[in-house]
């Protein structure tokens, strides 16, 4: 009898990756060079935002989707920040609004006028300092409408309050530098991993620490939850230093359900997963192949679909929302990647290969929306809510009337030594210590030549005054 491999049924067996147009791509930006493992960019129904490489301060660019094609060099940026720009996330509620993480110890909240930027932006509506060290990552509470989490170098994660523009909690159970942070569906549960190897589930409210894992045989680098299905996930490296990927349950972190070892590169494996589809999709950063999974409860666990393969490398991928997507022609996930030496922003569409033209129930269930199911204060107390679902069948046509409102602060003052350190935020860095060192040249030889072009004057105008002394004394 002939041997058969066994097939399990999927509607998700023959997804494929399509890779736009170059009409359709966003070209000529000038992509970060910076090394920190983040993706250096950021998606939503209405922007494109990418951090760029810039001499002095840091700065990212923000695109409307729909502005395709070539980008013009001198294109207007985002450029407040005193130090590189390490990430920047939207708004899940509010598609104007988008936050900034730096290695000038802060975090800003910008609001991009209706229809992209005009001119440079230099003037956050929110300035966040709170961190003693750069600050690596920040993430959006999934549910509520005012509440920021920052992950800094001095190894804590501080939660932000945007209504009243302070910290409101401290999470410090880290030993080392935070490298991902990841919620589960209604923001009750927060993972983390650290360079201290430690897998860890937290209650964010309270900052307890309710399930931990010393990871020594998988080294964990990302982390992310499996929707509702009570699990975690976790991309790393073996003791061989081979990628891996490991499955956790969230309430025994003691042992991984399942591990799995995917190849020998050396680059940082990206976990994305889409609860809406079970689908989980990996992507390697400096390889252009992105592998896709389907999760189930049951073992196997992790079932093997598919790759995407491209020889252009990637330095990073932002995700737009599920209401952005393109539902008539069975799209189910969009990357944009970043292909840093072609300067080079190139969208890819994972597609359901359906023969019908009419809505496909099946691949689109409820899933969460644009509205907050929670407002700060109401989660702060200990409310959890689960997200505000809507449907896509209709399109996404319902336009939020939420409006972001920053609070009126007071102008606070560090003053040491007769120098302001919020308003002179030192450098932290051998960079920012050089481009701080080479302004302050500059500053001095501009003020020398003023002073110069002044003295002259003096002189033109003492001549003056004696020639008019003169011409009266003749007289």
């Amino acid at each position: 009898m002939s041997w058969r491999p066994t097939y399990r049924s999927s509607k998700f067996r023959n997804v494929y990756g399509k890779v736009a147009n170059r009409e359709h791509c966003f070209d000529g930006i000038p992509i970060t060079k910076n090394v920190h493992d983040n993706h250096f960019c950021a998606v939503n129904s209405k922007y494109l935002a990418i951090v760029t490489e810039s001499a002095g301060g840091g700065s990212f660019i923000v695109i409307p989707v729909t502005q395709s094609g070539r980008i013009e060099p001198h294109h207007p940026k985002v450029c407040g920040h005193q130090g590189n720009v390490l990430d920047i996330k939207w708004n899940p509620f509010i598609d104007n609004i988008i936050a900034s993480c730096s290695e000038d110890s802060s975090v800003r909240i910008w609001e991009i006028p209706e229809g992209g930027l005009r001119r440079n932006m230099t003037e956050a509506v929110l300035e966040l300092y709170g961190h003693s060290r750069r600050v690596g990552l920040i993430e959006w509470h999934p549910t509520t409408s005012g509440i920021l989490f920052s992950a800094g170098y001095d190894y804590k994660i501080l939660i932000w309050n945007l209504e009243i523009g302070e910290p409101v909690k401290m999470i410090d159970c880290h030993s080392d530098v935070i490298l991902c942070m990841s919620f589960n569906t209604d923001g009750s549960l927060l993972a983390t991993s650290c360079k201290d190897k430690k897998l860890r589930v937290i209650e964010p409210r309270s900052g307890r620490v309710l399930q931990e894992a010393n990871c020594k045989n998988h080294k964990v680098n990302r982390v992310v939850f499996l929707g509702n299905m009570k699990r975690l996930l976790t991309t790393g490296v073996s003791r061989w230093n081979t990628r891996q990927i490991a499955l956790w349950d969230q309430e025994d972190l003691s042992m991984p359900i399942v591990e799995e070892e995917i190849d020998g590169l050396s680059g940082l494996l990206f976990p994305f997963y889409d609860p809406d589809t079970h689908m989980l999709y990996l992507a390697g950063k400096g390889d252009g192949n992105i592998r896709y999974y389907e999760v189930a409860t049951e073992k196997p666990y992790l079932l093997y679909l598919m790759e995407f393969r491209s020889p252009a490398p990637q330095k990073g991928l932002g995700v737009m929302p599920k209401h952005g997507l393109d539902v008539a022609a069975c799209e189910v996930f969009r990357f944009y990647k970043l292909v840093t030496l072609k300067g080079l922003i190139e969208p890819i569409s994972m597609i359901v290969p359906r023969r019908s033209e009419t809505y496909q129930e099946d691949i689109y269930p409820m899933t969460a929306g644009t509205e907050p199911s929670l407002t700060a204060d109401e989660w702060l107390s200990g409310i959890n809510r689960d997200p505000v679902l809507m449907s896509l069948k209709d399109g996404y046509s319902r336009p939020n009337q939420l409006v972001f409102k920053a609070p009126v602060k007071e102008k606070k003052s560090v003053v040491v030594n007769g120098i302001d350190l919020l308003e002179n935020v030192p450098p932290r860095t051998e960079n920012e210590l050089l481009r701080m060192f080479f302004r302050q040249q500059d500053e001095l030889r501009r003020l020398k030549d003023e002073l110069t072009q002044k003295d002259v004057k003096i002189r033109q105008l003492e001549l003056e005054l004696n020639n008019l002394r003169n011409s009266s004394n003749s007289v």
